[in-house]
C-alpha cells in the first residue's frame, strides 16, 4: 500500500461511487478502478460490494477505513512536524481529553505557551480512555488526559492538581431535584445513563454498592452533552461530573452531587521515551511549570 493508494480508497470510500470519486480526484474512472483492484489483490480481501449505482465497504473495508485514515493523518503531521524540525516554536499539539472541568489547567498552561509563541496551535480530540488510548499509543495524539484510576503503568504522567466531583443529572420537576445532594440508595433504583468508562469504574462502583447488572442501566454515553439531552428528553439520570455542561438558570435538568463527596483526579499521560517536536516539548514545560506554581499558591 501507498499513500495514494488509500487517498484513493478513501474517496471512494466517502463518495460510494466511482465515477464521483475520479471526479474528485481528476483521475479516469477506468485508472481509479484499477487501483481499488490492485489494492483488494494486494490485501487478499475484497473492500468493496459493488452494485450497480453505489459501492459499498465490506467489514474488512471498513477496517482499512480507520486504518487509512489514521495513516494519512500521521503521515501529514509527520511531514508538518519534520519541515518545521528548525524553526522557531511554532506548529501542531495533538491533546486529546477526556471532558472534564480541569481541562481548564491544560487551557491555562496552552494559553501561557502561545501568548510566547504564537505560532503555536492546539488540536484537541475529545474522548473517553478508550478512544483516546489507541491514539496515543499510535503517535496520533501527543497527550492524554485520563481519569484515575486508569492502569498508567506504562505512561510518564503529570498529575493535575484539582478535583471534579461525580453527580447526577435529573429533571428540575423530580422528586430527587428537592435534595442538596444523592446518596447511593437514591441511586440505585434510578434508569442511569452512564459514561462507557463508568462501566469499568470500580471507585464509582464501589461508592455505589454494586455492581452494573445490579443497576438499572438504559444507556450510555461518551460525551456528556448528549447524556443532558437524553435527561431532558426523560430518558433517565446520568451519572457524570460537574461543571462540563454549562447549565442555564431555567434549564430542564440540574445537577446534584454525591453524597458522600466522590472525587475524580486527572492526569496527563504521554509515551516515555516519544521524540517530541519542539512545540510539544515547550508544552510540557508549560503543563508543568503551571501545576508546581498552582500547587506552591495553593499550599501557602
Amino acid at each position: 500500500m501507498d499513500l495514494r493508494q488509500l487517498r484513493y480508497f478513501l474517496a471512494v470510500a466517502e463518495e460510494r461511487n466511482i465515477t464521483a470519486a475520479a471526479e474528485y480526484l481528476a483521475i479516469s474512472q477506468p485508472a481509479l478502478s484499477r487501483q481499488m483492484h490492485e489494492l483488494e489483490d494486494k490485501l487478499g480481501v475484497q473492500l468493496f460490494e459493488r452494485g450497480s449505482r453505489y459501492v459499498t465497504l465490506t467489514p474488512a473495508g471498513e477496517f482499512v477505513r480507520e486504518r487509512a485514515e489514521e495513516i494519512i493523518a500521521l503521515a501529514e503531521r509527520t511531514e508538518l512536524e519534520v519541515t518545521s524540525w528548525d524553526q522557531p516554536v511554532a506548529g501542531p499539539v495533538y491533546i486529546g481529553a477526556a471532558e472534564s472541568d480541569s481541562m481548564r489547567i491544560i487551557l491555562r498552561a496552552a494559553r501561557n505557551l502561545q501568548r510566547l509563541c504564537p505560532q503555536t496551535k492546539f488540536h484537541i480530540y475529545s474522548g473517553d480512555a478508550e478512544d483516546l488510548i489507541p491514539r496515543l499509543d499510535s503517535g496520533l495524539l501527543d497527550f492524554a488526559l485520563l481519569f484515575e484510576p486508569y492502569d498508567m503503568s506504562k505512561y510518564a504522567t503529570c498529575r493535575l492538581p484539582v478535583e471534579d466531583r461525580w453527580g447526577v443529572l435529573m429533571p428540575r420537576d423530580c422528586e430527587l431535584a428537592r435534595k442538596d445532594a444523592v446518596t447511593a440508595d437514591d441511586v440505585k433504583p434510578l434508569p442511569l445513563i452512564i459514561s462507557r468508562q463508568t462501566r469499568f469504574d470500580d471507585c464509582l462502583m464501589r461508592w455505589v454498592g454494586a455492581d452494573e447488572r445490579e443497576l438499572h442501566v438504559v444507556g450510555t454515553y461518551n460525551l456528556v452533552n448528549n447524556a443532558a439531552l437524553m435527561v431532558s428528553e426523560g430518558l433517565g439520570y446520568a451519572l457524570c461530573l460537574d461543571g462540563i455542561v454549562g447549565l442555564p438558570k431555567d434549564s430542564d435538568i440540574v445537577f446534584r452531587p454525591l453524597s458522600p463527596n466522590l472525587p475524580a483526579k486527572m492526569v496527563m499521560a504521554w509515551k516515555p521515551g516519544r521524540r517530541f517536536t519542539k512545540t510539544a516539548e515547550h508544552f510540557l514545560s508549560a503543563v508543568k511549570d503551571y501545576v508546581t506554581n498552582k500547587s506552591g499558591n495553593e499550599a501557602q
